[in-house]
């Protein structure tokens, strides 16, 4: 399977390395691979280097403004003219996609997948790994949504909020029909 994982290029703290770390393993030891940013910075780097320690493949899709950050050692990767083809491309190599922390340009490639996807332009498995609780606030927000009629489907259908990476892995997985 491969599994876009939108995150975050920043250096962070222990609560978010480590839950990328495990995760990242559970993508390589599954034999699937990763489809992300291509940085080779922050959690980006952190998860990339988990995937090819555990053996699995990278397919990275960088932009050209951020070209000289785009990991060298990648299986493959491209590099989109702007951000919106970067999303574009993100999603079409990807068979299902993993959100982890991550500050507005992993917010805008959320919304923008889970509107694609609430408007039937794909029917991938999305998850929030909501790593610290990291997007507690997100999920009420999404709640009070459908609560009040903004979703024209059930959460529960748009997107799986798992609670550490053996949850997303499972989930993502089963939709896969894997296990």
């Amino acid at each position: 399977m491969n599994i876009c994982v939108f995150l975050s290029a920043a250096d962070l703290d222990e609560r978010y390395t480590r839950p990328a770390r495990e995760f990242a393993g559970l993508i390589g030891k599954g034999g699937h691979t990763l489809v992300w940013g291509g940085s080779e910075s922050g959690l980006m780097k952190v998860v990339a280097d988990g995937v090819q320690e555990a053996g699995g493949r990278l397919v990275g899709v960088s932009v050209e403004f951020l070209r000289a950050k785009a990991r060298e050692d990648a299986d493959e990767m491209v590099i989109a003219k702007d951000l919106a083809e970067r999303k574009a491309l993100l999603l079409a190599k990807s068979d299902a996609v993993v959100i982890m922390v991550g500050g507005t340009g992993t917010l805008d490639e959320a919304t923008e997948i889970l509107e694609l996807k609430k408007h039937g332009h794909h029917t991938k498995p999305v998850v929030l790994l909501n790593a610290a609780g990291f997007y507690d606030g997100l999920k009420q927000q999404f709640q009070r949504m459908e609560d009040e009629g903004f979703l024209p489907l059930p959460l529960t259908e748009l997107v799986f909020f798992a609670e550490d990476g053996a949850g997303a892995m499972a989930y993502l997985e089963e939709s896969a029909g894997i296990r």
